[in-house]
């Protein structure tokens, strides 16, 4: 591993003090005219390492594009008082400025698609889609296997804000067939009530026995009973939605109080899955070139 220099590359010490280094600074001004000609860090580090210009004067160190990426960002060649000036400040903003927009575009990923991304799986297998650096979306499962048809960002946006508008224009989607509460008593009940009633029609009724058998017959309806919470949620979804206007972009926070997923289909069919169960899709256009959507919603 190479050692860490203390004087940055292109510079030397010279009796005390800090001057150039006339080979280096042929090494800082190629690294910065190369990549300004759209040569990639690692092909840059190459050319260097063929050369045979070392990193480190001291030993013969391998090039790496950490090292060209550290020179491309070192502002003492721009020159200060201890470090004279090797590159100006034109080619050094113009490189960083290339260096930061390639990043951006990239490796960053817009807050609302990181929010998008938590939320969206696949509608075959459940699992989470695979974006790729070029904006389209896959399954990655071994057993499920990549899209047959290209999901995009704008297909999964505009599809998802279709949706919403449809639930906001027809509240009546929202809508289940679910009771809060639901008693569905089983045969074991049934013995039980009907031995409560035996008991209670002898000629010589005893009490302490039939309230004991009455206290076990209402825990056993009480175990026949089933909570269930979507109706509030239903009632809740109405209540985000109610009065709200339809969307012309996105709105990531009503969407996330909305909906527990989005999914996508091999057959490009996006949808979204309601905090109540529902499920509401949209039907892309089924192509496998990446391609535009209509507005239909079930």
């Amino acid at each position: 591993m190479a050692k860490n220099r203390r004087i940055p590359f292109g510079y030397q010490m010279i009796n005390g003090e800090i001057t150039t280094h006339p080979r280096e600074v042929y090494a800082v001004s190629k690294i910065f005219a190369e990549y300004l000609k759209g040569r990639s860090l690692l092909d840059i580090s190459k050319d260097l390492q063929a050369e045979g210009i070392p990193y480190h004067p001291c030993e013969d160190s391998t090039w790496n594009k950490n090292m060209i990426k550290r020179i491309l960002e070192n502002e003492k060649y721009l020159g200060t008082e201890v470090f004279p000036q090797i590159i100006s400040p034109d080619i050094f903003h113009r490189a960083n400025n290339k260096k930061l927009k390639k990043a951006t575009n990239i490796c960053i990923v817009p807050d609302e698609l990181k929010e998008i991304r938590n939320m969206t799986i696949c509608a075959e297998c459940r699992k989470r889609l695979f974006r790729n650096q070029n904006g389209t979306w896959t399954c990655k499962t071994y057993r499920c296997g990549a899209f047959e048809f290209k999901a995009t960002d704008q297909m999964i946006l505009s599809a998802v804000l279709n949706t919403l508008n449809s639930a906001i224009a027809n509240p009546s989607l929202l809508d289940t067939d679910s009771e809060m509460s639901v008693y569905t008593p089983d045969g074991e009940v049934l013995k039980q009530n009907n031995e409560v009633s035996r008991l209670m029609d002898t000629p010589e009724i005893d009490y302490d026995r039939v309230k004991c058998a009455m206290l076990q017959l209402a825990q056993m309806k009480y175990d026949c009973c089933t909570y269930n919470d979507i109706p509030q949620k239903t009632e809740l979804l109405k209540k985000q939605l109610l009065d709200k206007k339809q969307q012309n972009t996105l709105d990531i926070e009503l969407l996330k109080k909305c909906a527990e997923y989005i999914t996508v289909s091999h057959n490009a069919t996006i949808g979204l899955e309601l905090i109540n169960g529902v499920k509401l899709n949209n039907i892309t256009e089924r192509s496998k070139e990446i391609g535009s959507y209509d507005d239909t919603c079930d």
